[in-house]
């Protein structure tokens, strides 16, 4: 069976929270609201884009008008990739397990549609197997219903997976599903999230950690 190396995708595979914070900038001044930096959209990120524009609308003491989600997501798809790049050194990573065999999914809260374009811009979607969003099934991390359904997406087994990411949710939905994890050391969990997983310091860790976490067969 070949192995899978699920990833989670904001936070491990891009920093995407430049595009997130300008989105939501744009949503809360076509309300006459102060928009966000780059650091207070952080710790709002890794549930989704309906409870990042909660989170987004509590900070200014409100609750989210019927069309904000809508507004959101079709303004941050039109330019989710004007500062999102991906990590340093995830484009080699990802060609480097590749080459060892790996099969390459993405396991995101984010939605599907969102994901895709986002990856698609940034030239990273052919290297990916699967890609299940946070409205792809009727589950999402935690759930280990996600990230299980992600690894048979990828035509994978759990037996033969790891979940990269970083943020509790990732390593919660690891633990449920019995897959081992690997927590980001680089992304926007904090330490503690890792929840005594093996962390990655670097992306060029990746290869050296998944591989003796899962070995080849």
């Amino acid at each position: 069976m070949r192995r899978v190396a699920v990833f989670d995708l904001d936070g491990t595979l891009v920093d995407s929270a430049p595009d997130l914070a300008a989105a939501l900038t744009r949503l809360m001044a076509a309300r006459g609201l102060p928009g966000f930096s780059r650091e207070e959209v952080i710790p709002m990120i890794g549930d989704g884009a309906k409870r990042l524009v909660e989170r987004a609308f509590a900070a200014r003491g409100l609750a989210p008008d019927a069309g904000a989600l809508p507004a959101f997501l079709a303004d941050y798809e039109a330019k989710a990739a004007v500062e999102t790049r991906p990590f340093p050194g995830i484009p080699e990573a990802l060609e480097a397990l590749d080459a060892a065999g790996w099969a390459l999914a993405v396991c995101t809260n984010k939605p599907e549609g969102a994901a895709r374009a986002l990856l698609d811009a940034l030239g990273l979607a052919h290297v990916f197997a699967a890609l299940v969003g946070g409205d792809s099934l009727p589950v999402r991390k935690p759930a280990p219903g996600h990230l299980l359904g992600t690894v048979a997406a990828a035509g994978g087994d759990a037996a033969c997976a790891a979940m990269i990411g970083d943020h509790a949710n990732d390593m919660l939905a690891a633990a449920a599903a019995r897959i081992p994890a690997l927590f980001c050391a680089w992304g926007y969990g904090r330490p503690e999230m890792a929840n005594g997983a093996p962390v990655a310091r670097s992306a060029a860790d990746l290869p050296g950690l998944l591989a003796a976490m899962v070995p080849a067969a």
